[in-house]
């Protein structure tokens, strides 16, 4: 029941612009689904649904699980490996664990920050592209405030 539930959600909210659990449980429930809100509320959290701008207003909105789950490993990746890095003109010097440069370039190309332009990578040092300083201090602040988040996890 619960799988049929939530397709019948993923379709109501392609098909129709619902903003809130209750405009969302009244649809089920016209569709034949008998559901609280508190169950409503349970399957929005399980498919990750999320509130997006729409010409008249918020509506729901599915986020696409599986360039989420990529997202969230390249950002492992990221974490993993970074060390430090330090701006050379156009170019941010990335210092990573010893063998980890390239899996980190290829998660700094994958991930498409705008700064990035590309990357070159060694064993522990990549050289990667950025169009301005002003992009290089930006991705740096980014890996920075990555790093420091993996340390405030542990």
């Amino acid at each position: 029941m619960k799988i049929a539930r939530h397709k019948k959600i993923l379709e109501l909210i392609n098909k129709y612009e619902i903003s809130t659990q209750e405009e969302l449980a009244e649809r089920l429930i016209d569709s034949g689904f008998l559901v609280t809100q508190a169950t409503v509320s349970r399957d929005i959290r399980e498919l990750s649904l999320t509130k997006v701008n729409s010409g008249m207003g918020q509506r729901y909105a599915a986020v696409k699980t599986a360039e989420r789950d990529l997202n969230k490993k390249l950002l492992k990746i990221l974490k993993e490996g970074y060390l430090s890095s330090d701006l050379a003109g156009s170019i941010v010097v990335i210092k990573t664990e010893a063998g980890m440069a390239m899996a980190v370039a290829a998660a700094l190309d994958a991930i498409v920050w705008n700064e990035v332009a590309g990357t070159i990578a060694g064993d522990d040092t990549i050289f990667c592209a950025v169009r301005s300083s002003e992009e290089g201090m930006s991705l740096m602040m980014k890996l920075s405030r990555l790093s420091s988040d993996d340390k405030k996890e542990q």
